[in-house]
């Protein structure tokens, strides 16, 4: 049985999947990595609790929350968590956005400076020209997108699933993943990935001006993501710190006591 009870929410005419924590700490907006869902969080619920109430969400077109086109690219997608905090009438939350929430959190604060108190992000492509591993490299740029078309749920998931190391996932987790890409859903979800070559471009430009406090974390042995991505942003970032943690990509699985204590310990900070 997992902490994570899922429920739905209109913002912006969408129907946004999202679960929340009690409590009336300050509050941390969780972004659900791709190909995931909030269920990503469900290692590292209860330890996070402890310290903010959460409000985890499936960003539009992502997990269980309704797709719109023109949400999918980076930037506008930041434009979107803007809302859901609006929406939610979160008070400068902190932020945790692993993998696309990389981007998409930063783009957010650099459209509102003020609006989140810190932020959490890695694991997420954020370097022009883009610096990827397999299979992300393929998805972003790929001329032929026939073969995604034709990928199940069980292609999509297992694709993703074998690059975890040594977590097996709960069998709740795993039927929430394969029910989010039915149809033609991951081959859609792409657009938001091939949008990295210009956005990320774009997103260098800002990083300098980003004042919110960021903390990023990546997996050593991140094939996926290489580390570099994040080195990249400690550089431009004028108020960021970074830890390398004994894990592969998906490092909130992988070794979830560790991404916890970090996430805790830097909320205690700022």
């Amino acid at each position: 049985m997992s902490d994570i009870q899922p429920r739905f929410r209109t913002i912006d005419g969408l129907s946004i999947r999202y679960a929340v924590s009690a409590g009336s700490k300050p509050s941390a907006l969780l972004l659900s990595p791709w190909p995931e869902s909030i269920y990503a969080f469900d290692q590292t619920w209860a330890k996070l609790a402890e310290h903010a109430n959460l409000i985890a969400v499936d960003l539009p077109g992502f997990g269980h929350s309704e797709l719109r086109e023109d949400l999918l690219s980076p930037s506008r997608m930041g434009e979107f968590v803007v809302r859901v905090a609006d929406a939610f009438e979160l008070d400068r939350p902190h932020v945790v956005g692993p993998d696309i929430g990389t981007s998409a959190a930063l783009f957010a604060a650099a459209q509102a400076p003020d609006r989140f108190r810190s932020i959490v992000i890695g694991s997420g492509g954020s370097i022009s020209p883009t610096d990827l591993g397999s299979p992300l490299h393929e998805w972003v740029h790929d001329e032929n997108l026939a073969p995604y078309r034709a990928m199940g749920p069980k292609d999509v998931v297992n694709v993703a699933m074998d690059f975890i190391e040594g977590y097996e996932l709960p069998d709740v987790v795993r039927q929430d993943y394969l029910a989010a890409y039915q149809g033609q859903r991951f081959a859609e979800q792409m657009a938001y990935v091939r949008a990295y070559p210009a956005e990320l471009l774009t997103l260098s430009e800002l990083l300098p001006g980003i004042t919110t406090p960021v903390q990023l974390i990546n997996g050593k042995r991140d094939t996926v993501v290489p580390v570099s991505n994040m080195e990249y942003l400690l550089e431009r970032l004028p108020n960021s710190r970074l830890d390398v943690v004994d894990a592969a990509h998906f490092v909130w699985e992988e070794n979830a006591d560790e991404y916890a204590r970090i996430v805790t310990e830097w909320w205690q900070q700022h």
